[in-house]
C-alpha cells in the first residue's frame, strides 16, 4: 500500500505527541545517582506541551521539596530545587498528568566530570595493583557514571544509555582509574557521597570537546566553523572522498585482479610504490580510516649460510586476515587477528635478494600490522633478521565501511553528543587528562585548552573549578632543547592555562613510563587532582602543587631561580642528592646540560660549556622522567623554560 505524504506527517506528529505523552528525564538522572550539594540543582525533561510537571524530593523525616511548572510549547521543562545539604538515600518523584518516575537511592554530596583522553579513560582493572584495588573497593557511597562514545555535529539533548554505578569490587575494574582514585581521595577527606561522570574518548582532541559557540568566539576556528557539514552522513562522504583521492593520488587507480597476481614475485617492480614503517595500523594515520587490502612487499637480503635448511617468518599481531608469501611461495595465510609464524621451506630462500610480499585484509576496525618491532623477524638457529621498520605498500581495494569519520575529524563532534547532554546538571567541577593528541599544536593549545574550559563554564553558568593533568613523560618523538619538543610546548601551554581562575594542575612527569604513553599508576594521578580540590574548594590546609619557576637573575657565569610553591623546602629526589633536568644555554641557544645545585628556596644553575648563560630549561623533552627537583612534601616541580625562544609547533593551526 502506498502512503501519501501528508499521512506520513500526521503520523510523524502523532509520533512526537506519543514522544511526549508521558514525561521523561535525561538518562543521567536514574536511581543511585549523585545531586550536587550547597547548589541549587536543575532538573528538567521533556512531557506534552503545557503539562503540569511536578518533581519532589523526599527527604525521610523531613518535609520533602516539591517544585512544579508547566512544558513549554515544544514540550521541554526545568525545575531547580533548593540547595542541599551532604545525605541521602533519598527519593526524586516526578508527576506528570500520564505517568510518575520514582528515582531510589538519591545521595546529596560532591559532583564531579571526568574527562579527556584514554587516560582519563582507562579503567581500574588495567592500572597498577588492579586485582587489589578491586578487592578493596567497597565504597558504596561513591557513584560513576559512564557516558557513552558518540559523535555528532548537532547538540543532542540527552545520552543513548548508560546509568550509575555504586563502587564494589564487581563493578569498579570498569570505572576511570583517575577519577576513581580522585574520588576516593575526597570521600576519604570530606566524607561525603562522591558522584563521577566519565565522559571521556581515547585519542581525541580538545576541539572535539568545544562547542560551536565556542570555536566561533576564536578567530582561529571561526573559518573551521564555517566549513562544518550539516550531518554526519556529510562528514563520512567527506572523508570517504579525501581517503579515495589520497590513494590515488598516491597510486593512481586501484589495481586489477591480474596485476594482483603478480605482486608476490621477485622480479615484480614496486619502484612506484609508496613506503610505510611497520609494524603499525596502516588506518590510523597513513591510510585514515581505510577498511579493505593493502599488499605489503619488502626485499631482505639472506646470507649464503642461511639457504638449505627452514625459516621462521614471524610477523607479529595482524588484523584482520592474511595471505603471506616469500619469492612468490605462498607461505601462510591467516583469518582473524593474531601473531603470525610461518615455516618457509629451505628450498624456496635463495642466497641474496628474498622478496617477502603480505596481502592485508581489514575488514573493519583497525588494519595491519599490530605486534612489536621485535615479532617482525626471520629466524634460523644462530640466524636472525629484523624486518621492522620501511615496507613498500599499495592498496588494493577499498570497501565502504560506513563509518570514515572519527571524532578527531571536525571540532564539536564530542562535546555535541558526550557534554551537551549533561548540561546544566549541578557539579562541583571537572578534571581533565588530555593534551596527547594536540601535541603537535601544543603553541594553539595555549589558546584552544582555555577556550574550552570557558566554553563549558559558560554553558553551565559557573566558573566551577577545572582540575587537569600535564602529560607525563614519554619519548613520544625523541624530543629535547636540542631539536625541539612537542611535548615540552604542550606541558608549558597547560602550565600557562593556571592563570585562568579556579583552575590547578597535577604534575606527573616523575611517574610517567618512557616506552607507554598510558602510566599505570593512576593512584598517584588521582591524588595529586585531589590535593588541589581540597585546597581550592574545600578550604584543606594541603600543599598542592610542586615548586613552579618565578624569576630568574644571572650572578656571573651562572643564573639564579626562583620558586613558589617550596612547601616546606626544596628537595633533589635522588638518593645521591644531584640535582638533574637543568640545562643552560648562550646567545647561541644551543642548550648544555648543567650543573644545579639548592640555595634555600632557589635553584642555582652553570655549565662549564657556557661561559655567559642566558637561559634554563628543566625537563624540557617528550620524555623528562629524569627531572628530579621536588619540595619536601613530594610533589615534582612543573617544567619549564626562561626564554621565549620560538618553538616547533608555533605555526601549526587546527584546519
Amino acid at each position: 500500500m502506498r502512503i501519501s505524504s501528508g499521512l506520513l506527517v500526521v503520523l510523524g506528529l502523532l509520533c512526537q505527541f506519543s514522544a511526549f505523552a508521558e514525561i521523561s528525564l535525561p538518562r543521567i538522572f536514574d536511581h543511585h545517582m549523585v545531586l550536587q550539594r550547597h547548589k541549587p540543582v536543575p532538573v528538567w525533561g521533556w512531557a506534552e506541551a503545557g503539562e503540569k510537571v511536578s518533581v519532589e524530593l523526599v527527604i525521610p523525616g523531613q518535609k520533602s521539596q516539591i517544585k512544579t511548572i508547566k512544558a513549554d510549547k515544544s514540550g521541554a521543562w526545568k525545575v531547580t530545587l533548593d540547595a542541599l545539604e551532604a545525605g541521602g538515600p533519598y527519593s526524586l518523584v516526578v508527576k506528570g498528568k500520564k505517568n510518575t518516575l520514582t528515582f531510589e537511592d538519591v545521595l546529596v554530596g560532591e559532583v564531579w566530570i571526568c574527562s579527556g583522553q584514554s587516560n582519563m579513560g582507562w579503567s581500574v582493572n588495567a592500572s597498577d595493583r588492579a586485582e587489589q584495588e578491586k578487592a578493596e573497593a567497597n565504597y558504596p557511597l561513591i557513584r560513576h557514571f559512564a557516558v557513552p562514545l558518540k559523535m555528532s555535529l548537532k547538540e543532542e539533548k540527552d545520552l543513548s544509555n548508560g546509568d550509575w554505578k555504586l563502587t564494589t569490587p564487581e563493578t569498579v575494574g570498569a570505572f576511570t582509574a583517575v577519577g576513581y582514585f580522585f574520588g576516593r581521595e575526597l570521600f576519604r577527606e570530606l566524607n561525603v557521597p562522591i558522584g563521577l561522570i566519565n565522559t571521556s574518548w581515547g585519542g581525541t582532541q580538545v576541539e572535539s570537546w568545544i562547542s560551536k559557540d565556542g570555536m566561533n568566539g576564536f578567530e582561529e576556528f571561526k573559518e573551521v566553523v564555517n566549513q562544518l557539514p550539516a550531518s554526519m552522513d556529510e562528514l563520512n562522504e567527506r572523508r570517504a572522498k579525501a581517503l579515495t583521492d589520497l590513494i590515488i593520488s598516491q597510486q593512481g587507480k586501484f589495481p586489477t585482479t591480474n596485476e594482483q597476481a603478480e605482486f608476490p614475485s621477485v622480479n615484480y617492480n614496486d619502484a612506484d610504490w609508496k613506503s610505510m614503517a611497520l609494524p603499525a595500523f596502516f588506518d590510523t594515520y597513513v591510510l585514515p580510516a581505510l577498511d579493505g587490502v593493502v599488499w605489503f612487499r619488502k626485499e631482505v637480503d639472506i646470507p649464503a649460510n642461511v639457504i638449505g635448511k627452514p625459516v621462521v617468518l614471524g610477523l607479529g599481531s595482524i588484523d584482520d586476515n592474511d595471505m603471506t608469501y616469500v619469492n612468490g611461495v605462498k607461505v601462510g595465510q591467516t583469518e582473524g587477528q593474531g601473531a603470525r609464524y610461518y615455516t618457509v621451506p629451505a628450498n624456496v630462500l635463495k642466497a641474496g635478494k628474498n622478496i617477502i610480499a603480505v596481502r592485508v585484509e581489514d575488514l573493519n576496525g583497525r588494519g595491519g600490522f599490530g605486534g612489536r618491532t621485535d615479532q617482525m623477524v626471520m629466524i634460523q638457529e644462530t640466524f636472525q633478521l629484523p624486518l621492522g621498520g620501511d615496507w613498500k605498500y599499495r592498496v588494493a581495494a577499498s570497501v565502504d565501511n560506513k563509518q570514515y569519520a572519527g571524532p578527531n575529524h571536525a571540532g564539536t563532534l564530542l562535546y555535541n553528543s558526550m557534554i551537551a547532554p549533561l548540561v546544566p546538571y549541578a557539579v562541583q567541577g571537572a578534571i581533565w587528562y588530555q593534551g596527547e593528541s594536540n601535541a603537535s599544536r601544543a603553541y594553539q593549545y595555549r589558546k584552544s585548552f582555555p577556550l574550552m574550559i570557558n566554553d563549558w563554564r559558560n554553558k553551565w553558568g559557573a566558573e566551577f573549578p577545572f582540575l587537569f593533568v600535564q602529560l607525563a613523560s614519554f619519548d613520544a618523538a625523541g624530543g629535547n632543547s636540542e631539536k625541539g619538543s612537542t611535548w615540552a610546548e604542550l606541558r608549558e601551554a597547560q602550565t600557562l592555562t593556571l592563570q585562568l581562575p579556579q583552575t590547578g594542575m597535577a604534575v606527573i612527569h616523575d611517574i610517567g613510563e618512557s616506552k607507554d604513553i598510558h602510566p599505570r599508576n593512576k593512584q598517584d594521578v588521582g591524588k595529586r587532582l585531589a590535593l588541589n580540590a581540597l585546597k581550592m574548594n574545600y578550604g584543606k590546609e594541603v600543599v598542592a602543587s610542586g615548586p613552579v619557576y618565578t624569576a630568574m637573575k644571572k650572578t656571573g657565569n651562572a643564573i639564579e631561580l626562583d620558586f613558589d610553591h617550596v612547601g616546606s623546602g626544596l628537595m633533589a629526589k635522588d638518593k645521591y642528592g644531584y640535582l638533574k633536568g637543568f640545562e643552560v644555554a648562550g646567545a647561541d641557544k644551543k642548550f648544555h646540560w648543567a650543573k644545579a645545585e639548592i640555595s634555600g628556596n632557589k635553584i642555582v644553575v652553570w655549565s662549564d660549556d657556557v661561559a655567559d648563560p642566558v637561559a634554563v630549561h628543566y625537563g624540557w623533552a617528550d620524555d623528562n622522567i629524569e627531572a628530579n627537583l621536588f619540595n619536601k612534601e613530594g610533589l615534582p616541580a612543573v617544567p619549564f623554560r626562561t626564554d621565549d625562544w620560538r618553538g616547533i609547533t608555533e605555526g601549526n593551526r587546527f584546519k
